[in-house]
């Protein structure tokens, strides 16, 4: 179908009626641009989906938006460079910085991955692979990135235009505005990314577009609220002290950007009140490590409020306020901590426990009645903390059948997504009656957030399929 000089056509092609995998490809009459590339995750399918050919030609594409780093909304860039797409990726600076850390990451684990298989396949006489993407793939993704200052209009192609807001999710995270104009006709599409949570730690609400003809928003949570932050510190606080009377160590599964730093922050507050009765804990991510440096290198972005609060107003400096943490960076000092029998705080990726450190951990302690295990963040359907979280009583992990007698927690006031209420407050306050899709949501969540919408804007609700086409 050819695009109208004045119209905008968007075509969904992930995290439609799916939480994640986001990708969306806006053309107009001058350009064929892609809002975000993810990885999808969780689902059974989730593999062969990502080596799936493209539905569109990546050369094709003038350029690409990205609201922020998470796996779900860039995992795949690198494979759609790596197939001939070369143009501009505007994103904010600390999103680019991010993404140096979150994708090299992911990169050498399929790397390594590739590797370990390829062994298998080669003594079976068996075609071998080849990795998503390599860490050249990467590099090239890095020099294409252009960043964008919050607030600063951005000419992208003739008559269309550009500009972030603030997201409030996670370091660098942005709300999308894209302005088309020809012909006399005007529209704008705001897409919301990933929402930041207003109650959350460290990271300023999240702003409102005060103009849209067609908003796009996520709906992970649309039929739950989360807890407010101070129950949700008194949950943990109580899961401490229960797993120090047994002897038995805390696990938390953290995702390395956001929820990680969020729950050092936590436990740094109960240790000034002396409610951290566990000695040791450690951070068992070298992505976590280095995305708290980056975090902590970035204050301007984070809310001033949190950071004197954690400081006690400058009285103490970050140093001397985390100097409980213990960061473990080499394989060998991870694998030491599975001999710790009682004690500790370990905190490990990843926050679905469907790879990284965490696993091993789990694999030692899940099976001792005195473990406690922590959840802080959403775990997608078919992931490991999906099945714990949901009362699995046995697990296989690495290999082996592990079974469930630890404790398992989970603390709904960590999320870094809006909550249902959040979510209507912040359409809502979104001047006019624009059309609303949704997106990034399982079909329960787009349901409930759709019929609540519905009543309280009386607003046009979309929920797209995937592969479905829409023109603003």
């Amino acid at each position: 179908m050819r695009v109208k000089t004045d119209s905008l056509k968007l075509t969904f092609y992930g995290a439609a009626r799916e939480v994640t995998g986001s990708c969306h490809l806006l053309e107009t009459a001058h350009i064929r641009l892609l809002l975000e590339c993810g990885l999808h995750q969780g689902d059974p399918e989730a593999e062969r989906r990502n080596r799936a050919p493209f539905p569109f030609e990546p050369s094709s594409l003038k350029a690409l938006v990205l609201s922020h780093a998470h796996l779900d909304h860039s995992g795949l860039i690198p494979r759609l460079v790596a197939e001939g797409f070369s143009g501009p990726i505007y994103c904010t600076r600390q999103t680019r910085d991010l993404l140096g850390i979150m994708l090299k990451d992911a990169a050498y684990l399929q790397e390594r991955d590739v590797q370990w298989e390829n062994k298998r396949r080669e003594r079976a006489g068996r075609p071998l692979l080849r990795p998503l993407y390599t860490q050249q793939d990467v590099g090239r993704v890095l020099a294409l990135c252009e960043p964008v200052v919050y607030g600063e209009h951005i000419a992208v192609a003739e008559g269309l235009r550009l500009r972030f807001l603030d997201a409030g999710h996670i370091l660098g995270s942005a709300i999308v505005e894209l302005d088309v104009r020809g012909e006399g006709r005007h529209c704008r599409l705001a897409f919301s990314g990933d929402l930041g949570n207003p109650g959350s730690l460290l990271m300023k609400d999240p702003q409102v577009p005060q103009e849209a003809d067609l908003v796009v928003m996520e709906a992970t949570y649309g039929d739950r609220d989360h807890k407010d932050m101070d129950t949700t510190q008194e949950e943990l606080a109580q899961i401490l002290a229960l797993a120090h009377a047994a002897g038995g160590n805390v696990l938390i599964p953290a995702f390395s950007v956001g929820r990680t730093q969020e729950v050092i922050y936590q436990l740094a507050m109960l240790r000034r009140q002396g409610r951290l009765p566990q000695p040791r804990v450690y951070l068992d991510s070298p992505m976590a490590i280095d995305v708290t440096a980056l975090y902590l290198g970035n204050l301007a972005a984070l809310d001033r409020k949190d950071i004197d609060r954690l400081t006690d107003r400058g009285r103490h400096s970050l140093t001397e306020v985390l100097e409980f943490l213990r960061p473990t960076r080499t394989t060998e000092e991870s694998m030491a901590l599975n001999r710790i029998q009682g004690g500790a705080v370990i905190i490990a990726g990843s926050g679905m426990c469907e790879g990284g450190r965490i696993r091993h951990h789990l694999k030692y302690n899940l099976w001792r009645r005195q473990t406690q295990v922590v959840i802080v963040g959403f775990q997608a359907r078919g992931t490991l903390g999906r099945r714990l979280v949901d009362g699995a009583q046995r697990v296989k992990i690495l290999g082996g059948e592990i079974a469930v007698r630890a404790g398992i927690h989970t603390l709904g006031g960590y999320s870094a997504h809006a909550g249902r209420e959040q979510l209507l407050d912040w359409a809502e306050k979104i001047p006019g009656s624009p059309r609303i899709c949704l997106v990034h949501g399982e079909e329960v969540a787009l349901a409930a957030l759709a019929d609540g919408l519905a009543a309280r804007t009386g607003r046009r609700i979309e929920v797209p399929r995937m592969g479905e086409t829409i023109e603003c």
